[in-house]
């Protein structure tokens, strides 16, 4: 006990040192941080609930050989990522990173940027969680009903009421998340392991698709083969991203600097090869691709049928990725919540001191998580305009969580990768080279590529909306940087004197002053 109390002590010493008091408990081990990071992934649940992003934009070559190519370069960004974790271990994450360790004149403005599109990106991926999550029971409803025609307010109702169970989830229960996480992790792995059995198991030898899982190719998107098939790597892209939760989370861990970048990398590698295999298995089982594509209950639930042969076999199965994202959607709205809390306690949103509140009986920020809350609520207005609100939101939380992933990243390259001081975990520079270059490649050509509309021609209802969310991102952003951010905000400001323990505690620097 006594050590346990010791080692709090350290971290606590250490997160003063740069510049923050601990207010968050730290009740995550971990194992249950692993528990909420694979729960943010959710891999082989997110790529299964989003089959219809790549099937008409390659086919199944665009679903498993996307997977292997997005999964490679996520592991690249996250073992980048995992240096400055282990250096910097505090919640902020990548605009804290930006801050340290960029040049004096530009430090603010490009930690600014970086939060907000952090921040942004988190949002976007709450709302992931409920869109898939809803679309998961509409298809069920089009499966036993099928002269059900879905409106989209069914859907955007269905989205608002797994947003609000996260909530709940979030606000109230605080002190159980730790276990909420690992019963995430265990109901995930339980449901990935029964669901391929069972569907292995169900394979009629009739079944012409499996030998073509590999190579078969299809497009109906109008676009050209090429970028069909890179456009189809959002798919992969949404399966493995989301990884920088654990830096979010990093104040209620132990031992962070060690333990983080383990976490970080991990989740990353598990979610890649589970996702792989379960979609390998899906793709053996699925019959015409083309009536996957088309079915009213959606691809996952529309390849469970086939397998089983049966409505009630298959909505027993879909159970598991359905629980998966309510799952899923309350760990993210807990590191989405902790992200704009980070942020707000250095200064970076209007009305900082509102939402940088740590709720003094539930111990969570709960003002972040009714920002959180309020704009995924915004967020899923796309749903009542849009056609390809699907693409639209799935995008923008793979675009802005990239972009942020991208910026310190492409600083640290830029100079000269000399700037992270002695950390736990540490790259040999020629690796740390490759894999940094390989990062930057990646998140530039799937920005550009993700912006792009879905189908040809485009329409305006068909339109990639994360262009117009972009957008007004950057003139939200830009405008409180004009009015505020540039009189104001200086980066997080390393400034706390006081005792954590038997450590005493004096320092006071700002980090744009350390080049």
């Amino acid at each position: 006990m006594d050590d346990t109390i010791e080692k709090a002590a350290g971290d606590d010493a250490h997160l003063a040192q740069m510049g923050y008091a601990p207010e968050l408990k730290r009740n995550f081990s971990m194992l249950s941080m692993l528990g909420l990071a694979f729960a943010i992934l959710n891999s082989w649940t997110a790529l299964s609930t989003s089959l219809s992003l790549s099937l008409p934009s390659g086919g199944s070559t665009s679903v498993i050989w996307g997977l292997v190519t997005a999964g490679i370069c996520n592991l690249c960004m996250s073992a980048s990522l995992a240096e400055f974790l282990s250096a910097y271990p505090t919640a902020g994450g990548q605009y804290h990173w930006v801050a340290v360790i960029s040049w004096t004149k530009w430090m603010p403005v490009l930690s600014w940027i970086t939060g907000w599109i952090n921040c942004a990106g988190w949002v976007a991926l709450v709302a992931t969680g409920g869109l898939l999550g809803s679309q998961l029971v509409i298809g069920v409803i089009s499966l036993m009903h099928p002269d059900y025609v879905s409106q989209r307010w069914h859907q955007f109702l269905i989205y608002i009421g797994y947003n609000i169970a996260a909530f709940l989830i979030n606000a109230l229960t605080n002190h159980i998340l730790p276990y909420f996480n690992k019963a995430a992790f265990i109901w995930s792995i339980s449901g990935f392991v029964i669901i391929c059995i069972t569907v292995l198991s169900c394979a009629s030898p009739n079944y012409n698709s499996g030998k073509f899982v590999f190579t078969e190719f299809l497009n109906e998107t109008g676009w050209p083969d090429g970028i069909a098939w890179l456009l189809g790597l959002l798919q992969g892209g949404l399966g493995v991203t989301g990884f920088d939760g654990v830096a979010h989370m990093i104040e209620e861990i132990p031992n962070p600097s060690v333990e983080g970048p383990k976490i970080m990398i991990y989740c990353v590698a598990i979610g890649t090869v589970t996702g792989w295999i379960f979609l390998v298995c899906l793709l053996f089982v699925a019959g015409s691709i083309d009536n996957i594509i088309s079915s009213s209950a959606g691809p996952l639930l529309a390849i469970l049928k086939n397998a089983t042969q049966s409505n009630a076999g298959a909505i027993c199965l879909l159970i598991f990725p359905l629980v998966c994202m309510l799952f899923a959607t309350t760990a993210i709205m807990t590191t989405s919540s902790r992200m704009c809390y980070a942020f707000a306690r250095d200064g970076g949103l209007p009305a900082s001191k509102f939402f940088s509140k740590i709720h003094p009986k539930l111990n969570v920020p709960l003002n972040s998580l009714y920002l959180n809350l309020f704009l995924v609520v915004v967020f899923g207005c796309i749903f009542l305009g849009s056609s390809s609100a699907f693409n639209a939101i799935i995008s923008c939380s793979v675009v802005f969580l990239d972009l942020a992933y991208g910026m310190p990243i492409a600083v640290n390259v830029m100079r000269g990768r000399k700037t992270l001081p002695d950390r736990a975990f540490t790259l040999p520079n020629w690796f740390g080279w490759i894999i940094n270059i390989i990062s930057l490649v990646y998140i530039v050509l799937t920005t550009v590529l993700f912006l792009f509309p879905p189908d040809l021609p485009v329409t305006g209802s068909n339109m990639n909306y994360c262009v117009v969310v972009l957008a007004i991102v950057v003139i939200i952003s830009s405008l409180t940087w004009v009015f505020d951010g540039r009189k104001n905000y200086s980066g997080p400001t390393l400034e706390i004197e006081g005792q954590i323990g038997d450590i005493q505690i004096a320092y006071s620097e700002d980090p744009s002053k350390k080049q």
